[in-house]
């Protein structure tokens, strides 16, 4: 090999290993980058091919609440409709735009109901662009063929450094400090003013957040305990102890990191903040209905908490503005804002530009392989189902995407309608009442399709059905 092959190769390596780039840009794979450089032929036939819908006309996306922009720019990178809306809709609104559009993109603010899908005639999916999706009606969706998408881990790690900033900020009393001298008063004082190293965070819920927080803890030098119902193995030099009452005997902050579920309502109560260390903190960057603000209220009157961090609230407003968190919306407020040492933040635990960002690409990716190919990984309320990518040289091939209800003989019924054509791959599985079912087939014409369409249409289980070619 000559000494000039062997510069081109080097530098084509350098450029796939973005050596030359900026710190903060996003790297690839060095391996695909380097081989990317070199000449290569592409077979037509390992080429994606694009799939269609045969029934419905163009794709119309319906995105509220200030949905990334990254999500926009995916969905008219697909050659969809987006109908984009800054803020939440009242419900008569969102009822009219909901009714001919084939995907919504929400956040946390806009309630899906039963009442507001059952007007959805052509809704496929819908993207909870969050980690919650109790915001959604899943099982009323789920019976309408409806698939649900979230972002579970996007932002995990904005949540983790919100809440050791809010550690941080309770051990030193910024923000009293800083309210006063916002105020034009000078308190310099160190009461009640700690270091966090050394002291033991106690982290209820370890996953995503929760383990990514133990590691940013342990780093600054805290001691982590956890605590779930289920058994985690541990990072770093983290405990997992087998009860939350033992967690609570033994740390210094508690920082909740759990869904909202019946058993996790008012988990953290009147008895539990007495089970709580003398001079704790508790912070809830988690969900409303966790924690017991009333019982807090008093806890922290009794000087038995001394301070806590609430990023959620059991009811939280519509929309930004003045005056909208008051005793109207929680009898508790006016007590709650009167406490000292109280770090009060709108739910913006995940509200970070790289967040928001990842959340965008993860979510609106999701929604456009459901549209495009069928594929559920992911779904929150559906059976998880995925085939490869049907490629350029299958001509005559139709993707047949059947929702149907989960009762015996329904594959019977719908492989005597597919058997005059070859079922070139078939997948099938079913969660709860409904199951869902995705076949390629080969040899398919215009008018077969249609046939095919509907026979399937006419078969007793079935909740929803799209054909792609």
């Amino acid at each position: 090999m000559s000494y000039q092959n062997i510069d081109n190769l080097q530098g084509a390596f350098q450029h796939g290993v973005n050596l030359g780039s900026s710190p903060g840009a996003v790297s690839t794979s060095p391996t695909q980058s380097f081989m990317n450089t070199l000449p290569r032929r592409l077979s037509v036939s390992k080429q994606q091919k694009v799939l269609k819908p045969f029934s419905t006309g163009d794709i119309k996306i319906l995105l509220l609440e200030n949905v990334n922009k990254t999500a926009i720019a995916t969905f008219k990178d697909q050659g969809y409709q987006v109908d984009f809306h800054k803020g939440a809709l009242p419900e008569e609104e969102l009822i009219e735009k909901i009714k001919d559009v084939h995907a919504i993109g929400i956040r946390s603010k806009t309630k899906l109901t039963a009442n507001v899908l059952k007007h959805a005639k052509n809704l496929e999916v819908i993207g909870c662009f969050c980690i919650g999706t109790n915001q959604v009606d899943l099982e009323y969706a789920a019976s309408r063929g409806i698939a649900v998408f979230n972002s579970p881990f996007s932002n995990s790690r904005s949540v983790a450094e919100l809440v050791i900033a809010e550690i941080i900020s309770l051990a030193r009393q910024l923000g009293d400090r800083s309210i006063e001298l916002h105020t034009g008063t000078w308190n310099k004082v160190s009461a009640k003013c700690w270091e966090v190293r050394g002291k033991t965070l106690g982290i209820i819920g370890y996953g995503h957040i929760g383990s990514q927080l133990s590691v940013l803890a342990e780093s600054m030098g805290l001691h982590v305990i956890y605590y779930d119902i289920v058994t985690i193995m541990a990072l770093g030099t983290a405990k997992q102890v087998p009860t939350l009452n033992e967690l609570l005997n033994k740390a210094d902050f508690v920082s909740l990191h759990v869904p909202e579920t019946p058993e996790t309502k008012n988990m953290i109560s009147a008895p539990q903040f007495a089970s709580m260390k003398d001079g704790a903190y508790i912070i809830n960057a988690s969900r409303g209905t966790v924690v017991d603000i009333a019982s807090l209220v008093a806890a922290m009157k009794a000087k038995k908490i001394a301070g806590a961090a609430l990023d959620v609230y059991p009811n939280e407003p519509a929309k930004n503005g003045a005056g909208s968190f008051s005793n109207e919306l929680n009898s508790w407020t006016n007590d709650l804002v009167s406490l000292t040492n109280v770090i009060l933040t709108p739910h913006i635990g995940g509200s970070t530009e790289e967040a928001q960002s990842s959340i965008g690409i993860e979510v609106s990716d999701a929604l456009s392989k459901y549209i495009n190919e069928g594929n559920t990984v992911g779904a929150v309320n559906f059976p998880e189902v995925s085939l490869k990518a049907l490629d350029y040289d299958q001509e005559n091939t139709v993707r047949v995407l059947y929702i149907h209800k989960n009762v015996p003989g329904v594959l019977k019924v719908v492989n005597n309608i597919l058997s005059n054509h070859n079922i070139e791959k078939q997948y099938s599985d079913s969660r709860g009442e409904i199951a869902y079912l995705m076949a390629d087939i080969s040899s398919v014409n215009q008018s077969d399709i249609k046939e095919i369409y509907e026979d399937l249409n006419k078969t007793d289980a079935k909740i929803s059905i799209r054909l792609l070619y």
